[in-house]
């Protein structure tokens, strides 16, 4: 029988990774493609869309507001979407998001800026997620919301908005944009401070969209101003490959030996590229090829090669560029030459799962010795391959299963996973884009 329970996985050495591959679509920009394409007048085309659980949620959520959204064929570079705006209306039935975070957030901001009422839930980890920081502002502005305590299931009703001036307490891509999107609709200028930069697709989106939008450097962070009223215009998106998802990839070329993968049009944007960055100081040959600019964001090549690792300190002012690839660099610390601290990791606390606590006793689970307080998480590096052998539990967590997946493919001993179903929120080929690199994971 399997070390993998039913519904499991099990990583295991199989040899050197070779070969190139396509990460799937960037689900940051999926998720907006659909909601500004919907908000849109005329259609919008998407190409390189995600088709992970996640974005197919936010479709039906479109679809469930008034919006046209349409799958076809497209050519032999894969389906096209497109998106025929609307004026939104009030959904007959509560709007899905499963364990879409993102998708939740950002529908909520544009459903309070369209004057819609509809109430919002998910699945059991989305539903003890926070949704407090995201409902303030929106009240904030005039919108009228009823939570079960600051999370789902959440009640927005009709109102009007009017523009406000808000400063974020900690940077956060979501509340910025949930926020942003809400100001189309409301009267007025809304204006935005982050202390941080964090990642700028929405405002690079909207600008895409023929939104008129203002974006100043203000002291460490940045200040955006956005006039309420605006129609957006259809656009055409090429989504390029997810940065996230591809750090999974780079993470096994850079951990198993002999290693040499090439990862085609990958989104390098600096504000998602922080993972990049520290494998760099860890001594990791990692490295950008033919970078471009495809629809206003950077994109590349990225060739990622077995690698001796030293641990490093990771600054919290890092956070807001790789706090999704947290779980796999834990994973890449496990190899590296002595401790690497990473700061700034208080957010893990509230994602699909507390991954803080994931990671730990994922990395326990294989004879790994980490440290954490409040805020930081300090791996004891094997300066090798990490032990392995054991099973860590997912907790409903995609990026925990896919981390410790990696782990299995460099280690001495097999590593499991207790399920694998949520992998496909965010990458539906995961396995099988590993597989033909020439990884083994199986049940």
């Amino acid at each position: 029988m399997s070390v993998a329970a039913v519904g499991g996985l099990v990583a295991r050495r199989a040899g050197a990774l070779q070969g190139e591959a396509v990460a799937p679509g960037d689900k940051s920009i999926s998720h907006r493609a659909l909601i500004l394409g919907a908000l849109a007048d005329g259609e919008t085309t998407a190409s390189g869309l995600l088709e992970g659980h996640d974005v197919l949620r936010t479709a039906a959520a479109m679809r469930a507001l008034g919006a046209q959204v349409e799958r076809d064929l497209g050519d032999a570079t894969g389906p096209l979407w497109r998106i025929r705006g609307a004026k939104w209306r009030d959904p007959e039935r509560a709007l899905y998001f499963g364990n879409s975070g993102t998708g939740c957030r950002l529908v909520l901001g544009a459903a309070a800026g369209e004057g819609v009422s509809a109430s919002f839930d998910g699945d059991q980890s989305l539903r003890r997620r926070p949704m407090t920081r995201i409902a303030e502002p929106l009240v904030a502005m005039g919108a009228s919301i009823d939570s079960n305590g600051g999370r789902l299931p959440i009640r927005l009703d009709n109102s009007a908005l009017r523009g406000v001036e808000y400063r974020l307490p900690v940077a956060s891509a979501q509340v910025k944009s949930a926020i942003l999107l809400a100001a189309l609709g409301a009267t007025g200028a809304t204006t935005i401070i982050e202390p941080t930069p964090s990642r700028d697709h929405t405002e690079r989106m909207l600008a895409a969209f023929g939104a008129n939008l203002e974006v100043t450097a203000e002291g460490g962070g940045r200040r955006i101003r956005i006039e309420g009223g605006q129609r957006l215009k259809a656009a055409g998106v090429d989504v390029p490959g997810d940065p996230s998802s591809a750090a999974f990839l780079a993470a096994a070329a850079v951990l198993t030996p002999g290693s040499d993968v090439l990862i085609r049009n990958a989104l390098v944007n600096p504000l998602r590229a922080g993972f990049y960055e520290t494998l760099r100081e860890m001594g990791a040959d990692v490295e950008f090829i033919s970078e471009r600019i495809v629809c206003g964001e950077p994109v590349a090549d990225i060739r990622a090669r077995h690698s001796r690792l030293r641990g490093v300190k990771v600054p919290g002012a890092r956070a807001a560029s790789m706090i999704d690839e947290y779980p796999i660099l834990s994973v890449v610390a496990a190899f590296a030459d002595g401790d690497t601290l990473i700061e700034g990791v208080e957010e893990l606390r509230v994602k699909e799962s507390d991954r803080l606590a994931a990671i730990e006793a994922g990395l326990g689970a294989n004879g790994i010795a980490c440290e954490s307080g409040p805020d930081w998480l300090c791996v004891k590096g094997r300066g090798g391959a990490a032990p392995g052998g054991g099973r860590v539990e997912t907790r409903l967590d995609h990026r925990i299963a896919m981390s410790f997946l990696i782990m299995g493919l460099a280690s001495e001993r097999p590593v499991a996973i207790d399920d694998a179903s949520m992998i496909a929120t965010s990458y539906p080929e995961f396995a099988a884009t590993l597989a033909g690199l020439g990884a083994y994971i199986g049940a």
